[in-house]
């Protein structure tokens, strides 16, 4: 394993290949190391390796040994995840374009690390109204207090309060960074990140010492996205980087939820255009926002974080277990009579996802199960 983790930190290297080209990379040969063998023929069955990528492979093969260069990048980088770590977040590890290197700073915690602990996304304009502040530090704190840990971006305005309200609220955050982990953005943010290292996570797809690029943060909203279950975005406008971290939240199958303002009001302009696109409007009575999220909030709430983002309902309510093949029952048996989203799915039947699709197909067919928006499923 320690070797697959260095050809995935080597192949990171090389100029044109990117996430989505390492991802088929892996897929292709079965592991990274094997590509890095592999011959130019071998490589151009890859889709994506034209003859332009395929001479840069050749050049920076021969100039960087794998081991030595992960020995080499660890005196500055020591902490961090590739995909062939046990570690790695499932949630990213299971999108098209996970990080081929992730680096981390704070409180690790395992089963957030596997997905099983309720990750929100909170996001927003830099340059935020008093409404907007308002909302964002009411509905964080809460969150936070019911056990949810809030995800966001360290930019200034909306991700800056969404971090400090859910840590005032005794919380845990974890913020992505469009920077290397040390270099703080801004940099008024710099006791607010070494707070988050206290109870909570710094994250970053890129080296230390990487400055701040208008370029990167795109792909930083990708990040946000797949660690959150569901995507809250406060306040924006039309040009809004929030508005990328909300339309990639739904080509991941996460809810979008927003919060609505007046329709003469600029820097909520971006929200009422999601609403058009089908996100889903914050409730005023937060009772019922933890039920859209699908969470029940239990009356003994220090126990709550340890509950998944879309909480089984109690067995008493439960419908009774058909007769069904063993494979169908797995995957009927992972399915809550709540929402439930399509990985959470995967991940508790412990089958393939396309082995999973067909099961929830016979499923629909036989009656047992609903497909609703966002590639949520419930048990009918």
């Amino acid at each position: 394993m320690l070797e697959e983790r260095a050809y995935w930190l080597a192949w990171s290297q090389i100029p044109g290949i990117g996430p989505i080209l390492l991802k088929r990379l892996q897929q292709h040969f079965g592991n990274l190391a094997g590509a890095w063998s592999a011959s130019a023929a071998q490589l151009r069955q890859v889709e994506g390796f034209g003859v332009k990528t395929l001479v840069t492979v050749e050049g920076k093969r021969s100039q960087l040994d794998p081991a030595q260069f992960l020995l080499q990048y660890q005196q500055k980088n020591p902490y961090f995840w590739t995909p062939a770590d046990a570690d790695y977040p499932r949630l990213l590890r299971d999108i098209p374009n996970p990080p081929p290197v992730l680096h981390y700073r704070g409180k690790v915690q395992t089963q957030e690390n596997q997905g099983l602990t309720a990750t929100v996304g909170i996001v927003g304009t830099r340059q935020p109204s008093e409404y907007g502040i308002r909302w964002t530090r009411r509905i964080s704190a809460a969150l936070a207090k019911q056990g949810f840990t809030i995800v966001s971006g360290m930019a200034e305005g909306i991700d800056t309060e969404a971090h400090s309200a859910c840590l005032e609220a005794g919380g845990r955050t974890i913020a992505v960074f469009g920077t290397g982990i040390d270099v703080i953005y801004p940099s008024r943010n710099r006791n607010l990140s070494a707070q988050i290292t206290g109870n909570g996570l710094l994250l970053s797809e890129y080296s230390a010492g990487t400055p701040p690029d208008r370029t990167r943060f795109p792909a930083r909203n990708r990040i946000i996205a797949a660690l959150s279950r569901a995507v809250l975005v406060m306040e924006a406008p039309r040009k809004s980087g929030a508005l990328i971290t909300a339309d990639v939240a739904k080509d991941f199958g996460r809810d979008v939820y927003v919060l609505t303002a007046r329709l003469d009001d600029y820097q909520s302009h971006g929200c009422l255009n999601l609403l058009t696109k089908g996100a889903t409007a914050i409730p005023v009575e937060f009772e019922e926002l933890l039920k859209m999220l699908g969470a029940t909030p239990p009356a003994d709430t220090e126990n709550f974080a340890s509950l998944p983002l879309f909480a089984q309902t109690q067995a008493s309510n439960a419908p009774p277990m058909p007769d069904l093949e063993p494979e169908l029952k797995q995957v009927w048996q992972a399915i809550s009579s709540e929402a439930t989203p399509f990985d959470l799915i995967v991940q508790k039947a412990g089958l393939p996802a396309g082995g999973v699709s067909s099961a929830l197909l016979q499923l629909e067919l036989m009656g047992l199960v609903t497909q609703l928006p966002g590639m949520r499923y419930q048990k009918c």
